[in-house]
């Protein structure tokens, strides 16, 4: 299900690595539709690993919630789900080639803010990530130059007769310039 304010959008979805694309593309599509596209590879990535996280880790089950909301100049993705547990930061030193126990410390990397709340209403809790919303910069509007050619009124015919059985012939008679038509 997805609901959506003018800045506030909701996606509530199973974490499972199928669906962790889709969202992927929601969230880019929001931040288009609020013109934060300066914002979107890091405000997807964040939610990719916040949602790998959910993946691997939630019990009893990868139910979950996405929200991202835009407030006075701050981007918040978070991501909610029904575990109790709040997330550890790995502190130790990593292998180089390790694919796991990454996904926070990248969050915290890309991020200006960065948390874990227990959630008011029930047991789980929010994880979320904080960014600095500066709408996209429009095109430089660039000054158009119109060129104008003043308009020429067309030559007037009048028709002459000469003789009674003669043929009667047009010829154009032009206007003096700045004279005003009769």
């Amino acid at each position: 299900m997805i609901t959506h304010s003018r800045r506030h959008c909701v996606v509530e979805l199973q974490a499972l690595p199928s669906r962790i694309g889709q969202i992927r593309r929601i969230v880019s599509a929001q931040l288009r539709h609020w013109e934060l596209d300066p914002l979107i590879d890091r405000a997807a990535l964040g939610v990719t690993e916040l949602l790998s996280n959910v993946h691997r880790h939630a019990q009893p089950d990868k139910t979950c919630i996405v929200e991202i909301e835009l407030r006075l100049g701050r981007l918040t993705v978070s991501v909610i789900d029904s575990d109790p547990r709040l997330p550890v930061v790995q502190t130790t030193r990593a292998e180089a080639l390790e694919t796991c126990g990454r996904g926070l410390a990248l969050v915290e990397a890309l991020s200006e803010a960065w948390g874990a709340r227990e959630r008011p209403d029930g047991p789980g809790k929010a994880v979320w990530f904080s960014l600095t919303a500066a709408p996209a910069r429009a095109a430089p509007v660039r000054p158009v130059t119109i060129r104008t050619t003043p308009v020429r009124e067309p030559a007037r015919a009048v028709l002459l007769a000469v003789d009674p059985g003669a043929v009667a012939t047009a010829l154009p008679v032009a206007s003096p310039v700045g004279a005003r038509p009769g």
